[in-house]
């Protein structure tokens, strides 16, 4: 391979060379044709050798002092464009010590104590280059606000010296930075992000009801006092509103008044409370806002899933789709029954349907399962068998204190010896054509098997939480109602509109009847009509209600548990307790839950968060009675590895 990097000087020394072989070769021949010209014929080639010697010397000098000429010319060059470069120049080493700063960096920055700023910066970015996988990546390209300016600083880190310092070679780096004023590049990028348009959708929650409960005369009067405080609120953006129904508005604003609508926490929220009528109603409005898409009609698709989230949630509160996040605001109203009979009876006999056409039916409920997850689970059962399915509820066999009692009795029962299932079992009686149906929880990563749920075809959800973001989505049927009490009383309404009539055995009716219970502190909290007509309906299966009641006591030692996180409690703002149980124990969750509960029979409590351990888990119970939105707090809180439970009451 040719090197053509060989120095010039060599070139023509390899060339004489050559030049020197051919020359004796001839003069050779002419002394073997001649023996009188050996004489002549070597003073020739002594004389050819000493000019050539001489020749390439003065080559070499003249050689040596064009590259001496050239080097120093481009040394200044470089020197001078270092000096006079148009960009803020410096050159410092890893410990913050400047070793050399053009003028044009001393007037940038004459009136700001640069040293310190530089200081950290260069820290931050040494030990950003440390931690970096690419150790030989050595090139700097960052982003600095001085002042009130911003600044790309682009660089290079290279090595200086290594000095021997107790045998120990100690490498020094020093940073030549370049500072590129890019404040005018940043502030139309921020131009530009503040000019990007916002969809949002704004309903109010009970349109029908309140119109169903005041006067015509009162009417145009409360639709304009909605729709002012509306326009008002959107003028303050200045945003633009249209009507698009009786009760929904479209709302189109530029993104640089967002912050300022978080900032005031969506005030309009409250506004819309505050209008007065004579019909022992509140009006509640709900709003999702959205920034994700690159046109108006995704903003606009994508506000109305989060509107059907704030809806799922109970409604009185605003959400902000941003960045592929949700954030909430809001969310103190009383849940009012709203539910209506008509829709009990078609999602009836829509899931039957569902029923017949499946091969079988496997029945989930959340992790740390309580009496509604597993007695709801026992009414979608008896569903099932009332129409011949064959239908197994998966359950984790670790059954929690909470529901012990309850499980050891069934158990006992032959006709439900092979009725409750493990998630390896449900593996093996999964088909194309199996249904899935989730109780007590519609977030893909509660159930108590996740991974079922990815080779499952069809899926009904039935609950009766409050919508969270990672609900499961591909549902084929939802029964989702955050106004009912328990899952235990979406599913009794179902079994009563079941086509075929269904004779609950006393033991089901008991669960079902237990989970109500349990879900409304014995029928304390969030109950409405609906909830004592199931409870009633369940009381004719002829259940016993004291059977029920023992089932879920607490022994002695639980309770001395409860008692002593109780006992732990702290108040912050003189209303809200908070307390926590160290303890490594499996049933933290439950002991949370009943000591938040409990925190919330003390007068002057309006909310309760208790912390516990769950070993690689942390679980946080909150409650409230209806002034503080627990949910919003604890999804903020929410981590990967953390469990959490909530509930508002009123």
């Amino acid at each position: 391979m040719q090197n053509n990097n060989k120095k010039p000087s060599e070139f023509l020394i390899s060339k004489t060379k050559i030049y020197l072989a051919i020359i004796a070769i001839i003069l050779i021949l002419l002394c073997i044709q001649n023996i009188n010209y050996i004489i002549p014929s070597i003073l020739c080639y002594v004389l050819i050798l000493i000019y050539t010697y001489w020749s390439n010397n003065k080559r070499k000098t003249e050689l040596s002092r064009h590259i001496q000429e050239l080097t120093i010319n481009v040394d200044s060059a470089a020197k001078s464009t270092l000096i006079n470069s148009p960009f803020p120049l410096v050159i410092i080493e890893t410990d913050g010590n400047i070793i050399w700063k053009s003028t044009k960096f001393a007037d940038e920055f004459a009136n700001i104590d640069i040293n310190n700023i530089l200081a950290t910066f260069v820290k931050e970015i040494k030990q950003e280059l440390e931690n970096t996988k690419n150790k030989k990546q050595k090139s700097i390209q960052k982003q600095l606000t001085i002042g009130k300016k911003t600044y790309k600083v682009l660089g290079e880190y290279v090595k200086n010296r290594r000095k021997d310092r107790k045998k120990q070679i100690d490498t020094q780096y020093i940073m030549i930075l370049y500072f590129i004023d890019d404040t005018q590049n940043k502030k139309l990028e921020k131009n530009y992000e503040d000019s990007k348009l916002c969809v949002g959708i704004l309903k109010v929650d009970n349109y029908e009801e309140t119109m169903q409960r005041i006067t015509n005369e009162e009417k145009p009067q409360v639709v304009a006092q909605i729709e002012k405080i509306i326009y008002d609120w959107a003028n303050q953006t200045n945003g633009v509103i249209i009507k698009s129904e009786r009760e929904t508005f479209i709302y189109i604003f530029e993104k640089q008044y967002l912050e300022k609508l978080k900032e005031n926490k969506f005030d309009i929220l409250d506004e819309v409370k505050e209008i007065e009528i004579n019909a022992a109603i509140q009006i509640t409005l709900s709003i999702a806002i959205s920034t994700e898409g690159e046109t108006i009609y995704e903003k606009y698709k994508s506000a109305l899933s989060g509107m059907d989230i704030v809806l799922g949630r109970g409604g009185d509160q605003a959400v902000v789709l941003e960045n592929e996040k949700y954030d909430f605001f809001g969310g103190r109203a009383q849940e009012i029954e709203k539910r209506t009979k008509v829709k009990a009876r078609v999602v009836a006999h829509a899931l039957e349907e569902l029923i017949k056409e499946a091969s079988n039916v496997l029945i989930m409920g959340h992790t740390n399962s309580d009496i509604d997850a597993i007695g709801s689970s026992l009414g979608i059962y008896r569903l099932a068998t009332n129409i011949n399915k064959q239908a197994n509820i998966i359950t984790n066999p670790n059954y929690g204190v909470a529901i012990k009692s309850f499980m050891n009795v069934i158990e006992k029962d032959e006709n439900y010896k092979n009725v409750f299932i493990d998630k390896n079992e449900a593996i093996t009686k999964i088909t194309e054509d199996t249904l899935f149906v989730i109780v007590d929880t519609h977030k893909r990563n509660f159930v108590e098997a996740p991974e079922l749920l990815e080779k499952a075809n069809k899926i009904v959800i039935i609950d009766h939480h409050r919508r969270s973001t990672d609900y499961i989505d591909n549902a084929i049927l939802a029964f989702h109602e955050v106004y009912a009490s328990s899952a235990s009383e979406l599913v009794t309404e179902l079994i009563q509109y079941a086509e075929k009539e269904i004779t609950l055995p006393q033991i089901e009716a008991e669960a079902l009847y237990g989970g109500i219970v349990v879900d409304t502190k014995n029928f304390a909290f969030k109950t409405g009509v609906r909830t004592f007509e199931a409870a009633a309906y369940l009381r004719k299966c002829g259940i016993d209600i004291l059977k029920v009641k023992k089932w879920f006591q607490s022994d002695l030692e639980g309770y001395n548990k409860i008692a002593d996180v109780v006992k732990k409690a702290q108040m912050i703002n003189d209303t809200i307790a908070i307390s926590i149980y160290d303890n490594d124990d499996k049933d933290s969750n439950f002991i949370c839950a009943k000591a938040a509960d409990e925190l919330l029979t003390i007068s002057g409590i309006t909310a309760s968060f208790v912390i516990g351990n769950m070993g690689e888990k942390v679980c946080i119970s909150g409650r409230s009675v209806g002034d503080i939105n627990v949910q919003v707090i604890l999804e903020k809180l929410r981590r990967r590895r953390t469990y959490y439970t909530c509930r508002c009451t009123s």
